[in-house]
């Protein structure tokens, strides 16, 4: 018999509830605190690094110079022409977030996602003004005093100047630093960069302050897709089972045979900036960061116990341990077809990369040949072809480059000249770092092969005058067909 009782929908979404993660010390909370301190300096810093270019580039180490449409990075210039770099540094990160995945787990989300480096770094004020984890308990609870103001004011101020900061950092990478922070201080910069930096900073308050693990709960599409790059082999953090089960109370020194390695503490769960408890088995919310390791490994110290109840395993482990067998060692989790295809492909885009960027040309040029009209008779009775030559100047300072046009073997090379519109001789010198368009043309002399031919491969050798670089390219010079 059916109930007409109205049934509620499943619910996509909870209400969150307050995580106040306990503090706690080990050797995964002293990584973290390594990294984050790594990433923070890094990100905050570079901006300001110079790197001597020359008297007409930018002295700033890191720019994404959009105005300009380049981008540099210490002694690299990326050109917008070679986007592809970008292109492959793009797909290396994503590789390499799959190789780490296969090989550890959600170890990018638990150590070096930018949601988990600022959210700890919000945690570590709001601890120092608050307090440790019961403190803070105890003041969500308190009513609204003098006391609950002043401490909740002092930590919202304090996020807010570490958004202002995180905004001013991300503008900061894409002009000079100094003169912009000059601009913004005296408020003659442009709109653009105090929307920026306010809209980075809300933002910044809100995900690290407020939102926290909700980002990685519902905004985040990694958690959903990191299954499909696990496998029985991938080393996660799990729960001992078989050792801490049956949990129960137990005093340092006390021993019952008939009770697990778990005293039930909760220092796991205490800890875990996710709020959840590591012992009721993988779930979606765990970043895998460690923590609830060091919390139960100090617990195990206590009373007396082997550290490990919790601790980095694979699936394998844990039927091999319940089994009695001998742990595998972690080599052999790590190094299995699936990382060694991914570190493969990661590696083999990488070293492209680099031969790619060592073997750019030092000029950059094309030439497009005007086919409308396909020549032009001169008074002369020279026969003139026009081409539209784009150079492109990577160097710091101007520099001229000479340009000249090979015939081929058996042609007289005395029969044909190169002129360049508006310049003097066949040189055009280009300012720094900058591409100029120019028209050029090639003559042939009356009656000479390239004249009365209808076609004549062409050789265009463009050479720097102040060095040995020169490149070249092929193209045709259109004659008049007797």
């Amino acid at each position: 018999m059916s109930s007409t009782e109205p049934v509620e929908p499943p619910q996509l979404y909870a209400a969150r509830e307050p995580i106040f993660p306990r503090r706690v010390k080990g050797q995964f909370r002293s990584l973290k605190w390594i990294l984050m301190s790594l990433m923070l300096g890094f990100y905050y810093i570079t901006p300001w690094i110079r790197w001597d270019r020359g008297p007409e580039l930018p002295d700033q180490a890191v720019l994404m110079d959009l105005a300009n449409r380049r981008f540099f990075f210490f002694m690299i210039e990326i050109w917008p022409h070679e986007f592809y770099f970008v292109a492959g540094l793009l797909i290396m990160a994503g590789l390499g977030l799959f190789l780490f995945t296969s090989a550890l787990g959600r170890v990018w989300c638990g150590y070096a996602c930018p949601q988990t480096v600022w959210t700890d770094l919000f945690i570590l004020v709001e601890r120092w003004v608050e307090g440790d984890r019961n403190a803070r308990i105890r003041l969500l609870r308190q009513n609204w005093n003098a006391e609950k103001i002043r401490k909740r004011v002092t930590k919202w101020v304090l996020w807010l100047l570490i958004g202002v900061a995180t905004g001013g950092a991300w503008v900061f990478y894409f002009t000079d630093a100094p003169t912009l922070l000059n601009d913004l201080v005296h408020g003659t910069a442009s709109p653009v960069a105090y929307i920026t930096i306010t809209v980075a900073a809300l933002t910044t308050f809100a995900f690290g302050g407020f939102a926290r693990e909700q980002i990685c709960i519902y905004a985040c599409p990694w958690p959903r897709i990191q299954a499909a790059m696990m496998d029985e082999d991938t080393i996660t953090i799990a729960y001992r089972e078989w050792r801490g089960e049956p949990r129960g109370k137990l005093k340092k020194g006390e021993h019952d045979p008939t009770q697990g390695d778990c005293i039930d503490c909760m220092a796991c769960f205490n800890v875990c900036p996710m709020g959840i408890d590591i012992r009721d088995g993988q779930q979606l919310e765990c970043i895998t960061c460690g923590l609830c390791i060091d919390a139960c490994n100090e617990m195990m110290d206590k009373i007396g116990k082997p550290r490990g109840l919790i601790g980095y395993m694979a699936l394998k482990d844990e039927t091999n341990e319940k089994a009695g067998n001998p742990v595998i060692n972690v080599w052999k989790h790590i190094l299995r077809p699936r990382t060694l295809m991914y570190f493969t492909l990661w590696g083999a885009i990488g070293v492209g990369l680099v031969v790619a960027l060592f073997m750019r040309s030092p000029i950059d040029f094309n030439i497009t040949p005007n086919r409308d009209p396909l020549y032009v008779v001169e008074p002369s009775g020279e026969i003139r072809n026009i081409y539209t030559l784009r150079l492109r100047n990577k160097a710091g300072e101007a520099t001229t480059f000479q340009v000249t046009a090979v015939a081929p073997d058996g042609v007289d090379q005395n029969a044909i000249s190169v002129v360049l519109e508006g310049q003097q001789g066949n040189t055009v010198t280009v300012p720094a770092d900058e591409t100029m368009t120019q028209r050029l043309y090639i003559m042939a002399k009356p009656g000479s092969v390239p004249a009365t031919s209808d076609r004549t491969e062409m050789r265009i050798w463009i050479s720097d005058t102040a060095s040995t670089d020169r490149v070249s390219t092929d193209t045709v010079f259109n004659g008049r067909a007797q």
